[in-house]
């Protein structure tokens, strides 16, 4: 979500007739978008807003901003810190940044934080300057109305606001018409999406079967769900919907159930394998990634060897594995006497890592000898004689192109035979570029 706000920001400021700079030195304006999920995100600000001081006493003219959702928690204090900081605007008001940058070259440094979005404001997500032409973010809901210990986004972002359906497909429909192939639906949790909309049950279902059938659009993805608000009928889209990407983040953050419970997430760890087995049971091919926090408050040796037992009956195809870092206001950061210790933590999630890393790499290799459809998105990074992209189920692939020099270009869909495997990439040779979307097999949905 804040890859797509500073892609808006940078589409506002490219409208006010600015272009991106190539380094700091031929900038004359920074601006810092903003994370507050972990405490590593406040040592790096600060540590660059340090490090840029010095710079702007050379050329007093350079503007500093920052804005996000650090900016939304902090507010006066980061001018209080860092006092060369121009503006400070939070996660309710970025359609504002050009105005308060134009006032604070006029008037001297302002601090603009809302507690709520005066309005709901999309309409720069069509002008966002995107790193790639053909796949882009879309914003479907903002803010999170669950109360989980050991997270701050309800405090930055508010509560839920989704935005129109109608209004959704349509900027879908323009993004197609410009090039994409590929749309990813943001939201907090995904899966409540528009009840603040019906005041009753959720959309979500109904927004993926809408905007899946726009014409043009190849590659459905979204995140985050929350495992709570997993519905059959938003299973039942996935599997019915062609466009929509056999893939699924289920973030499941501890396999204990005490865990969970003082992590106020509203599911056993039971019911998480129950709504796994039925997207499984329900979408071909379906691969699913996770979200685990290790060392949360009060967590024992009993209830990580819960987690190692889940993730290993899981079988995940990756996992973002996160050590419990304590946020402000959070109830897990007032748990402070049950803050377990750092070696132990240390040496938890490496074991974890472990497990997570050969459950992905059997999936992987349960891939090799088969044929992916590949979305081209350039040249390999470790290696440019070799393309890289990724499969529908989000899987990275690096591949040779055999008599092509330069192979097919970033956007172009392609047929790849996969020859071998690693836990966190697959590779292959290309067989031939493909223009018509893959077939997929429909297979019938139960309710969970």
């Amino acid at each position: 979500m804040n890859e797509h706000d500073s892609e808006r920001l940078a589409g506002l400021l490219v409208a006010e007739g600015m272009e991106p700079a190539t380094g700091l030195d031929d900038a004359d304006l920074v601006v810092f978008n903003t994370c507050c999920i972990r405490e590593n995100a406040d040592n790096k600000l600060y540590g660059n807003l340090g490090h840029l001081k010095t710079l702007r006493q050379r050329r007093p003219d350079l503007q500093i901003a920052v804005g996000g959702c650090l900016a939304q928690k902090d507010r006066d204090l980061v001018r209080e810190k860092a006092p060369h900081v121009d503006v400070v605007f939070g996660t309710h008001n970025l359609a504002r940044a050009p105005e308060l940058l134009r006032r604070a070259a006029a008037e001297g440094p302002i601090v603009e934080v809302l507690d709520a979005p005066d309005l709901v404001d999309h309409a720069p997500a069509l002008s966002a300057v995107r790193e790639v032409p053909y796949a882009a973010w879309v914003t479907i809901q903002t803010g999170c109305d669950n109360s989980c210990a050991f997270c701050i986004v309800p405090a930055v972002r508010g509560p839920e606001v989704s935005r129109p359906v109608d209004e959704i497909v349509a900027e879908v429909r323009a993004l197609v018409r410009r090039g994409v192939v590929e749309v990813t639906l943001l939201g907090q949790n995904v899966n409540s999406y528009g009840r603040d909309l019906t005041k009753r049950r959720p959309l979500f279902a109904q927004l993926l079967r809408e905007v899946g059938a726009v014409d043009g659009l190849r590659r459905i993805r979204f995140t985050s769900p929350h495992p709570k608000d997993l519905r059959p009928e938003t299973v039942a889209a996935m599997a019915e919907v062609g466009p929509v990407c056999e893939q699924l983040h289920l973030p499941l953050q501890s396999g204990s159930d005490r865990v969970l419970a003082a992590m106020r997430r509203g599911y056993t760890a039971e019911r998480y394998l129950a709504r796994l087995a039925a997207a499984r049971a329900a979408v071909e091919d379906l691969a699913v990634t996770t979200d685990i926090i290790v060392g949360f408050p009060g967590e024992t040796d009993a209830d990580f060897a819960d987690t190692l037992a889940i993730a290993a009956e899981a079988e995940f195809d990756s996992a973002y594995t996160f050590v419990f870092s304590p946020r402000p206001g959070t109830r897990a950061a007032a748990m402070e006497d049950a803050f377990v210790d750092p070696d132990v933590v240390a040496d938890r999630f490496e074991r974890l890592r472990a497990v997570v890393e050969r459950a992905a790499l059997r999936r992987n290799e349960a891939r090799v000898g088969g044929v992916e459809e590949v979305l081209v998105e350039g040249p390999s990074r470790r290696d440019p004689a070799r393309l890289t992209g990724r499969t529908r189920q989000g899987k990275l692939v690096h591949f040779a192109s055999p008599g092509q020099v330069r192979g097919p270009a970033p956007g172009a869909f392609c047929r790849v035979a996969i020859t071998g495997a690693a836990p966190h990439h697959l590779v292959g040779d290309l067989l031939e570029v493909s223009a018509a979307p893959a077939h997929r097999r429909r297979i019938p949905v139960t309710a969970a």
